[in-house]
């Protein structure tokens, strides 16, 4: 047992994010940092390299090499894994379920992932109207639109970049965000949602909220949420990134 004179236990964070990401690691640190040394962040990668709705974009999210990755983070002795892809969006809600269960039953450590975590947010947040912002093509758009609709969220405004390339994601600018995400704020949504961990939007969307006047959520923002709200770790020190941290 933990004496009262000793300091806490820093909590170590464990992220799996895809092999062209090139925001997950920079932003999550950004916005954990004035967390540390209390909580630390580390990463495991595996390859993918393209969204798209077809076999081969599909078995880059396959278990194996995702426990791959996980069995290495796990070296690190983690508190949590988190799956920081927006995958089950387009795959279905239930693969990261799936996932989340196996890396609990394989490894004994909690998990999450960004999809899940982004799921909490819109039920604690009340969300029935959806403003829509991604990267992506207007197939996987769609498929991520019609998986939200059988839970009673309805997009009423999205926007994307119909870009298929997963390192090109994180080369869609700022203001080319911010842009998206006003125009989608016309279909009067209850929140507005940055859907993609390779997209830079975590240091705009507070900035975005006040603008707007509604929930900016950001996909690196709400996965370190979901982690910390796992581990049951105070997150009012990082409200300066938005709503969903105070």
């Amino acid at each position: 047992m933990q004496n009262n004179d000793e300091k806490p236990t820093p909590a170590i964070i464990g992220m799996l994010t895809p092999s062209s990401n090139t925001v997950v690691e920079p932003y999550t640190s950004a916005l954990a940092w004035p967390l540390f040394p209390d909580v630390s962040i580390h990463f495991g990668r595996f390859r993918v390299r393209r969204i798209a709705l077809d076999g081969a974009s599909d078995r880059q999210f396959s278990l194996e090499p995702i426990l791959q990755a996980a069995d290495l983070l796990m070296d690190a002795k983690p508190d949590i894994l988190a799956w920081n892809g927006t995958s089950a969006s387009w795959l279905g809600f239930e693969t990261d379920e799936k996932l989340c269960t196996i890396l609990r039953e394989r490894f004994d450590v909690r998990a999450t992932s960004a999809v899940l975590s982004l799921n909490r947010l819109l039920e604690r947040f009340g969300v029935r109207r959806l403003g829509l912002v991604s990267p992506y093509t207007a197939d996987v758009q769609e498929k991520i639109i019609d998986n939200y609709r059988k839970i009673g969220i309805e997009t009423v405004a999205e926007a994307h970049s119909n870009r298929s390339d997963n390192f090109s994601f994180s080369e869609v600018g700022e203001d080319d965000i911010a842009k998206m995400c006003r125009d989608v704020s016309h279909g009067k949504p209850d929140a507005i949602v940055i859907l993609c961990t390779n997209m830079r939007g975590p240091m705009i969307a507070a900035d975005l909220e006040k603008e707007l006047g509604i929930p900016v959520m950001d996909s690196v923002a709400f996965t370190l949420w979901g982690c910390l709200h796992e581990l049951g770790i105070p997150t009012q020190r990082l409200e300066r990134f938005g709503q969903i941290f105070a």
